[in-house]
């Protein structure tokens, strides 16, 4: 990456952090805001409140209640970065891929909102966490993906919302009250597409396609979907004779279904290779089938409902691994296997956009005891992120040649290890968290002056 690339970051994060201006009603709120961005960026061991106020000399109550208390609508911010990917990475016509997930950060404490004993993917275990509900945007470009995460919402866990007065005392909102996973999601989906931002296809884990109802969503809503069931989840191939309680007109588990349905056993086996690796190619094995799924909305004690459409049941088996997988996908019966799989295994965009967030830009780092800071530490991170995917994208020749400071050569690939130093680098430049000057020298010609500090 040569010095010009690097320098020519400067003026767009400046450009970016002014779009967001009018949303803040007080100069000294902006400061806060440009100031708690840059730390986010900075090289910091550890990128919470206190250490970034430290490093800036700002006192760390002022950063406190610039999260917590002060007045700045984080919910337009939110909206505007959502119209931003629709209108300037949003691709083709069709749209990209969105991708919900959750991610656990462990914390020690029992003050932060919605921390309790749960499922951690962060360590790995049950432990003691606070859980966000995450909705990313990828394009899905193979060489040059551009990813960000669009919203993230708290995951509030029943013992919190039957508990009031615990709520109140981490400032949670009377009308935040605890909803499963899926019906946050949708919630997300609904308001990404009314800021303008178009999903081809959605992809998610069996948290969120084990509930009929969460398929039924995406029906409404128009949005075709692949997403993993669970082996229990139940479905039917054809639709029963009869509605009745007896076990042989019931919905089948998906396990029993591929063993003995004629849909599954009639098919051999189609080997189909996801993707290149560094052990070799990896191949899964598959069969594929239309079948109805349980009606929820029905309450008749005589049986379950089929429903009227049908949906794909895709079963999945590592070739060497021996692993299964089961999805159900929405999507049209034309739709090709070859492009329902492309989007089954791209969930890894958002697994790692975590582990980057987290290694570069704080995005688990937070110690706060108030739902208002959760919220606006995780946006703050999340714009962070977004400069950092529109710029890597732009550096690897994602825009064409006359866009400012772009790449007028091959694409390059700008790694973490690049990622670190440009933007120590950056955050040198005319603020207090600074690096020496010597480095400044060496990197950077002529730097563009920073924003005033009046904002």
């Amino acid at each position: 990456m040569t010095a010009e690339q690097i320098a020519s970051l400067q003026p767009a994060l400046c450009t970016l952090i002014q779009r967001f201006r009018p949303h803040f009603n007080r100069p000294a709120t902006f400061e806060h805001f440009q100031c708690y961005l840059l730390g986010l960026m900075a090289d910091l061991k550890r990128k919470s409140i206190e250490p970034i106020a430290l490093a800036a000399g700002t006192a760390v109550r002022s950063l406190q209640e610039f999260l917590a208390f002060f007045v700045w609508d984080h919910q337009r911010v939110n909206d505007q970065l959502q119209r931003m990917v629709a209108n300037e990475h949003g691709g083709s016509e069709g749209g990209g891929i969105g991708v919900l997930d959750a991610s656990g950060h462990a914390k020690s404490g029992d003050k932060t909102p919605g921390v309790q004993r749960q499922y951690c993917g962060e360590t790995g275990k049950i432990d003691n966490c606070v859980m966000g509900q995450h909705l990313l945007y990828t394009d899905n470009d193979p060489k040059n993906p551009f990813c960000c995460v669009l919203a993230s919402d708290l995951f509030l866990p029943k013992c919190w919302d039957e508990d009031r007065e615990r709520c109140q005392a981490a400032h949670i909102p009377d009308d935040v009250k605890h909803r499963t996973k899926w019906r946050i999601g949708l919630d997300q989906i609904k308001q990404a597409i009314g800021n303008g931002v178009r999903f081809a296809w959605l992809t998610f884990d069996e948290d969120y396609g084990k509930a009929p109802a969460f398929w039924f969503g995406l029906d409404e809503l128009g949005q075709r979907g692949i997403g993993e069931v669970p082996c229990n989840f139940r479905c039917w191939t054809k639709p029963p004779k009869y509605r009745s309680l007896r076990k042989e007109y019931a919905a089948s588990e998906v396990q029993h279904l591929y063993h003995h349905s004629p849909a599954f056993t009639g098919q051999a086996w189609r080997k189909m290779k996801i993707k290149d690796s560094t052990r070799g190619p990896v191949v899964w094995e598959v069969k594929h089938a239309q079948v109805h799924l349980v009606e929820t909305s029905h309450k008749d004690s005589r049986g379950s409902h089929a429903t009227d459409r049908t949906y794909w049941l895709i079963v999945a088996r590592n070739v060497r691994t021996r692993e299964m997988k089961y999805f159900v996908s929405n999507a049209p019966a034309s739709v090709s296997l070859e492009q329902l799989l492309a989007v089954a295994f791209a969930r890894w965009h958002i697994e790692q956009w975590f582990q980057r967030a987290k290694q570069e830009c704080g995005f688990g780092a937070f110690e706060v005891r108030t739902y208002k800071s959760l919220m606006r530490h995780w946006l703050c991170s999340r714009l962070v992120m977004y400069f950092l995917a529109a710029q890597t994208q732009r550096l690897r020749g994602g825009k064409p040649a006359d866009h400012i400071g772009a790449d007028r050569g091959g694409g390059q690939h700008v790694g973490r290890e690049d990622m670190a130093q440009l933007l120590a680098v950056m955050v040198a430049i005319d603020s207090p968290l600074r690096v020496s000057s010597s480095a400044k020298r060496s990197l950077l010609r002529q730097p563009t002056p920073w924003p005033g500090r009046n904002g």
